[in-house]
């Protein structure tokens, strides 16, 4: 069942109503184990900056850190998948160069599994908004997503307009070669979990590639994975494009994770 907290206190419907109407704000999500996350640092770094990009004020990320720890204990939960949402109650959509003070919801549901079955994705063309925000305008990303199930996939991956794999519907889409782990360039938000695994596996001397990645080059590589704040997962096909599953790679990024410290809350 999910909770909801809105600046420290029970959240109500009609706390809400500004975010239904509106639909105005950033989020981040992270899984909290035992009152501990990975990647404390990102987290308030990303919830920092958003706010002050959409709403042109300053937000104490330890701050709503912490209001996500207060949550969790007011809740008897040390296990959850936890979201932080900032948005302003006052937000008015009529005006929205208007100041106001921003709000901080945090919402708490189960964790994720840690099982996580293969995804066979089907590509469609989309760039996000203002992608390397992590806001709350998520209709297109589970419209494509419902799109490929009915399509018989599992999951949607983006492509930009010159044919350039960018992300996926909730995820980040890393590939190997055979020699290094590939991670697609262009228009997309930088995932904590993508960020966590490549410092994790530059400590480990993995060999690693930022480079753009062509949708007809999907070919050319061995494996795939899907990356996000619930873990990693394999890609075993893009549209005709199959490759399997790799369970050495996903070993290596499985142990790479692990290896990543988790920090409390608050």
């Amino acid at each position: 069942m999910t909770s909801a907290f809105l600046n420290g206190k029970p959240a109500t419907a009609d706390d809400l109503r500004a975010l239904a109407l509106a639909n105005y704000g950033h989020f981040t999500s992270m899984q909290v184990r035992d009152g501990a996350v990975q990647g404390r640092a990102l987290h308030r770094q990303r919830l920092e900056e958003a706010t002050q990009a959409l709403f042109g004020t300053r937000l104490d990320g330890d701050d709503a850190l912490k209001q996500a720890a207060h949550a969790l204990h007011e809740a008897g939960l040390g296990d959850a998948s936890v979201r932080i949402t900032v948005f302003s109650t006052r937000f008015d959509y009529r005006d929205p160069a208007r100041d106001v003070q921003p709000d901080v919801l945090v919402t708490l549901s189960p964790p994720a599994s840690r099982d996580k079955p293969a995804l066979r994705v089907k590509s469609y063309p989309f760039v996000r908004p203002l992608p390397h925000y992590k806001h709350v305008g998520t209709f297109p990303l589970f419209h494509y997503r419902r799109q490929a199930l009915a399509d018989g996939f599992d999951d949607a991956l983006f492509v930009d307009p010159a044919g350039q794999v960018v992300e996926g519907s909730i995820w980040n889409l890393g590939l190997w070669d055979g020699e290094s782990i590939v991670w697609p360039e262009g228009p997309a938000l930088r995932g904590t979990a993508e960020r966590l695994l490549q410092q994790a596996l530059g400590r480990a001397g993995i060999p690693q590639r930022h480079v753009p990645v062509m949708r007809g080059e999907l070919d050319r590589y061995r494996a795939g994975f899907a990356c996000n704040a619930s873990g990693v997962q394999p890609v075993v096909a893009v549209d005709a494009v199959a490759w399997g599953a790799d369970t050495a790679l996903m070993a290596t990024l499985a142990d790479a994770l692990a290896s990543v410290p988790w920090e409390p809350l608050a």
